[in-house]
This record gives C-alpha cells, sequence and structure tokens, in this order.
C-alpha cells in the first residue's frame, strides 16, 4: 500500500515528498475555480464574474468547515497510525464518516433555505441578487460529495499518501475545465452551468477515492457491521474538529465582512477583487499544504513519542514555507497584469486590470506572513492545540476586517492588502513565543 511512515528517514524528503503533491491538487483546484472565474467574465459578462466572487465567500465557509473537520479527524488518524493503532484508525474513519452524513446534509437545508437572506445581508447589488442566489443553492447541492472526498483524503493523508488525492482532484479539475469550455464557452449556458460543472467534478472526485480505498488500501476499508459511530472517538473529535472547523471558518467569515465593504465600491471594483482573491488564493494555499505536511508529520512522530525527530521536522518545515515564498514573490510581481487581463476585456478592463495590478505588487511581499503563520499552525494542529490555531487565526481575521473597514474607504481594495499584512503580524507576535513557551513547558 501507498503508506508512508514519517516516524523514520530523511526529514526533509518526507515533507517535500509529501507537501509537494498537497500543492499541486490545491494549485490544481484552484484552476478549475479560476477556471469558472475567467469562462464566466469572458463569456457571460463581468455580472457573473462580480456573482461568483460574492458567492466565493459563502462557498468557502462550508468548504473550510468541511474541511476543518476532516482536518480533526485527520490529525487522530495520523496519530493512531504512528502508533501502530490501526483499529482505532478505522472507527476513527467511521465515526468522521457517518457524523459528516448528516452534517452535510444539514448544510444543503440550512444553505439553501438562508441565501436570500445572507445575500441581502451582504449588500449584494440588486441587479446581482438573482444570479448570486442561483448560483450558490446549487453549489450547496454538493456539500456531501465536498465532505467526502475531504474526508477520504483526510484518511490516505493520514497513512502518509498524499499523491493519490491530488491524482483525484487533477481529474476532477480538468473535467470541471473542458465542461465549462464545452457548455459556456461553446454552447453559450449561463452561470447555472457553471455551478452545475463544479457540482459534478466534486461528485466524481468523491467516487474517485471510496474506489480507490476499497480496491487499494486494506487498512482504510470499512466492512458491514464497522459503520458505527464511536462515541469517545466522536467526542474527541468533535473537540479537534469543532475548533479546527471554527478556525478554519474564521478566514471566509472574515472575508464576507471584508466583501461587504468591497460591495459599496462598484461592479468594476467588485471584479477586481475577485480576481484578486483568486491570485491570493494560489499564493496561500501551497503554503497551507505545507503546513499540512507539518501537521502529519508532528502528529506521527507525537504517537511515536519522538520530540526531538517532531521540533528538528517543525524547523525544516518553516525553512520550505521561506523558499516558496521566494518563489511566490517574484513570480506575482513579474505575471500581476497579465494575470489580471485574463479575467476580463471590453471597457473595463483597464480600470480592472490596474486596481488588480496595485493590489498584487504589494501583496507579493506580504506573502511572507502567513507563510509563517501557516507553519506554526501546523505545528499546533499536530500536537492537537486546537484552541491555539483558533485564538490565532481569530486574531488575525478580526484585524484584517476592522483594518479593511478603515481602510477601503480611503485607499479602495488596496487597503485590504495592508489589512492583511497587519493582521498576520500580530498573529505572529502570539504564536511564537506560545511555541517557546511549549517546547519548554511540555518538553516538546
Amino acid at each position: 500500500m501507498a503508506a508512508v511512515n514519517m516516524t523514520e528517514g530523511n526529514i526533509p524528503r518526507h515533507l517535500i515528498r509529501y507537501s509537494v503533491p498537497l500543492i499541486l491538487g490545491n494549485l490544481f483546484q484552484l484552476t478549475y475555480n479560476m477556471v469558472d472565474s475567467i469562462i464566466a467574465g469572458r463569456f457571460i459578462g463581468k455580472e457573473a464574474l462580480a456573482a461568483e466572487g460574492m458567492a466565493s465567500p459563502v462557498m468557502n465557509i462550508v468548504i473550510l468547515g468541511i474541511s476543518g473537520i476532516c482536518m480533526g479527524a485527520g490529525v487522530l488518524m495520523s496519530e493512531f497510525f504512528g502508533a501502530g493503532r490501526h483499529e482505532e484508525l478505522k472507527k476513527e474513519m467511521a465515526t468522521a464518516a457517518l457524523f459528516g452524513l448528516y452534517f452535510s446534509l444539514a448544510v444543503i437545508g440550512l444553505g439553501i433555505g438562508f441565501t436570500p437572506m445572507l445575500l441581502k445581508t451582504l449588500q449584494v447589488p440588486e441587479e446581482l441578487m438573482e444570479m448570486t442566489t442561483v448560483y450558490l443553492r446549487i453549489i450547496f447541492l454538493g456539500a456531501p460529495f465536498t465532505y467526502f472526498y475531504n474526508a477520504l483524503a483526510s484518511a490516505l493523508k493520514s497513512v502518509g499518501d498524499s499523491k493519490t488525492p491530488l491524482r483525484f482532484l487533477m481529474f476532477s479539475s480538468v473535467l470541471n475545465g473542458v465542461l465549462d469550455l464545452i457548455f459556456i464557452g461553446m454552447l453559450g449556458f449561463g452561470i447555472v452551468c457553471s455551478a452545475v460543472t463544479t457540482v459534478v467534478a466534486e461528485a466524481v472526485s468523491a467516487g474517485l477515492s471510496i474506489w480507490y480505498i476499497y480496491h487499494r488500501i486494506p487498512l482504510l476499508q470499512l466492512r458491514k457491521g464497522e459503520f458505527h459511530v464511536d462515541r469517545g472517538l466522536l467526542k474527541t473529535t468533535l473537540r479537534y474538529g469543532t475548533v479546527t472547523a471554527l478556525q478554519q471558518s474564521c478566514q471566509p467569515i472574515g472575508k464576507l465582512l471584508i466583501q461587504g465593504s468591497v460591495n459599496g465600491l462598484g461592479v468594476d471594483v467588485i471584479a477586481a477583487y475577485n480576481a484578486v482573491t483568486r491570485v491570493d488564493d494560489f499564493a496561500c494555499l501551497p503554503e497551507q499544504s505545507i503546513s499540512h505536511g507539518i501537521t502529519t508529520f508532528v502528529a506521527q512522530n507525537r504517537g511515536a513519542k519522538k520530540p526531538e525527530r517532531l521540533r528538528e521536522g517543525f524547523r525544516k518545515g518553516l525553512v520550505l514555507e521561506a523558499c516558496y515564498w521566494l518563489l511566490i514573490c517574484g513570480f506575482v510581481l513579474l505575471m500581476r497584469k497579465p494575470i489580471m487581463s485574463l479575467f476580463v476585456t471590453g471597457e473595463s478592463a483597464a480600470e480592472i486590470v490596474a486596481l488588480g495590478g496595485q493590489y498584487l505588487g504589494t501583496m507579493a511581499f506580504f506573502y511572507l506572513f502567513p507563510a509563517f503563520t501557516n507553519g506554526f499552525q501546523g505545528f499546533y494542529r499536530g500536537m492537537g492545540m486546537m484552541k491555539m490555531t483558533l485564538l490565532g487565526t481569530f486574531i488575525q481575521t478580526s484585524l484584517r476586517v476592522l483594518f479593511t473597514w478603515i481602510l477601503t474607504p480611503r485607499l479602495g481594495i488596496y487597503g485590504v492588502a495592508f489589512a492583511c499584512a497587519a493582521g498576520w503580524s500580530v498573529m505572529l507576535m502570539v504564536e511564537i513565543p506560545y511555541y517557546f513557551y511549549t517546547v519548554r513547558k511540555k518538553s516538546v
């Protein structure tokens, strides 16, 4: 099987081999999100680009809430695998799967019912309300597929296999792009088709993950009679997963509030902001992938009771984060205007490209901050210190929202860049001292 034991062997090699597939997977996932935006903007119009941009933070709350629960379960599964407790690993997998089924069904019901009220709260312009509502309601229908892909991907990653989820994500990403090009670019369908193709891609990735586990990974196969909830593990999963879900949801909730401040600046600014946030995602999600590698490494070595190796892996993980930042900073500085030009055509294109180019020229340098905050978050998750990850994210998000509402009336979306830097800086001021306290007090 493809399981990898990180409690032995070369540390940088483990981290790189684990993180690179996650980085590629995130890039592919973001690629099909960006393809949606590019095709919507070019073939449907700037109204569709703006509508998808306003729906995106709501979608991210659901996705990151789901991935937060799966990440909490993944920490437990990594710890069980590192300690050789395979039966408990399977019990945890069954518990997470059954809980997730009910959770995702609740997401569908609440999401569809409350979409209009939520969009009104976000001050979505009246001319975009119907389009955004239809798009978002269809996306909510894909919640079960999103959950099961993330849950099964977490199970595979917990045993060191980060390559297989990448392959399935790559396939679904390409499928999504091809379907968009055919039905929207060539046949002229509207924004409803954009949402439907996204849900179809999610369903395919979930189905492929189930097929692979039941054909290749005996350790993770759940048979009839094994599908039951272990109350003790559920309690621990919810303690880890709920805090992680809250932490994961802080960012999109913050983005919702930031989107509210941007929505009052006009359709051109909304469209520009949607484009630059796609680029932000491309820049920051690989940093989060390295962070997930740190989490799995720390959790496995924690389970194996190897504190020295655990600390060394974390330090080398931070070095990887810094090296990645150098690459992404240079790329964004050089390519910011050509990238922005992909999103728009027509009379408003020059203004939107100029707005986005100014923002990205500054953010390229600020991406250094989340490189390190993600590294520390990965360490705390692997140690099971979920409350610390929540505290750090809450501080960062709160300050980011506060400074955005102060600066955007004066600087437009350019002010969002400085608000992000302020939040990340204070987050590091909390995370770094607490790390040394943890090492000293807990003999980590």
